[in-house]
């Protein structure tokens, strides 16, 4: 399919649900080095993934860009993370810089446990990041480290949203799974945690977090994909819990470094039957809420496309 036809079609899928645009929580833009870095990672089907990993859409930064406001999405993401320490604070740098000039990318920062942690997340809410990043997997720490005690601490109190990679899958690290999470938001408990890939495949665990507590949301990422669904499917026995919670899924996509087309992963959602005012919360109004965006930020990303 043609990149206009399938802009196209992902603005009529928009449109028939009556929104303005979509709200895309998870969506990676990050230097260039380090993006093909990852590019690369995928391309070789690297331990994590274990299976052919087709990047489609592999294109220069100006264009993943233009592609996002063509299918009609009016407020993103930059998801980066580090794999060690040293990155974040220029990553954070870089991130502040990139949400600067993009009209309608929510400022996006992100932490590793080190030395000076608290110092430079303070620096990125003072510059107004809105929300963090946190890879538990690639980064291969425990969320419960001591050197991020202050730093959970100023992202509670901030209320800021924090994007955390946090379930066992593609592959199980030392600190994935519910665990992790579960004793961080005892200590924590107003942190907004929004879960990565709906927690795969850890689903029903995460779930019991977004139940008991209000700040715990998921993110869609790739889950109820084919390709997901081959790998970790969700279980059908829950999906009246994923209905009840409503209000606590946001739309994540994981744009550009997805296997497919940027519309399958509307059509996944489409076909789980929870229908069109669950759609419409998952895929736009949750997120408006949660980031509070004004129509401000919603004209100033559609007069751009």
């Amino acid at each position: 399919m043609s990149e206009p036809a399938e802009a196209a079609g992902v603005r009529a899928w928009t449109d028939a649900l009556g929104l303005p645009g979509l709200v895309d929580v998870h969506t990676h833009f990050m230097p260039q080095n380090v993006l093909d870095k990852v590019w690369a990672y995928f391309d070789s089907a690297g331990p994590l993934t274990g299976r052919p990993w087709p990047i489609t859409y592999r294109a220069e930064e100006e264009r993943r860009v233009e592609l996002l406001r063509e299918f009609g999405v009016i407020a993103f993401t930059s998801m980066l993370y580090p794999h060690k320490p040293g990155m974040a604070g220029w990553l954070n740098e870089w991130a502040a810089g990139f949400a600067a000039r993009t009209p309608g990318c929510l400022h996006t920062a992100t932490l590793f446990p080190e030395p000076g942690a608290a110092g430079y997340v303070r620096r990125a809410l003072d510059d107004g990041a809105r929300v963090f990043k946190v890879h538990v997997q690639v980064g291969d720490f425990d969320p419960n480290d001591e050197l991020l005690d202050a730093v959970w601490g100023l992202l509670a109190d901030s209320g800021t949203p924090v994007v955390i990679h946090c379930g066992s899958g593609p592959a199980p690290g030392a600190h994935t799974g519910p665990g992790p999470v579960a004793a961080l938001l005892a200590r924590h408990p107003r942190l907004r945690l929004i879960v990565a890939h709906m927690g795969m495949p850890e689903y029903a665990e995460f779930l019991d977090l977004a139940e008991r507590y209000e700040g715990v949301h998921l993110d869609t990422t790739m889950a109820f994909t084919d390709f997901a669904e081959e790998l970790a499917p969700f279980p059908a026995g829950e999906l009246k819990r994923l209905e009840a919670l409503g209000d606590r899924i946001l739309l994540g996509t994981d744009f550009p470094n997805i296997p497919y087309p940027y519309g399958h992963q509307l059509h996944a959602l489409e076909r789980l039957g929870l229908g069109g005012d669950w759609l419409r919360a998952v895929c736009h109004d949750n997120a408006v809420r949660l980031f509070a965006l004004s129509q401000g930020i919603h004209r100033e990303a559609k007069e751009t496309s």
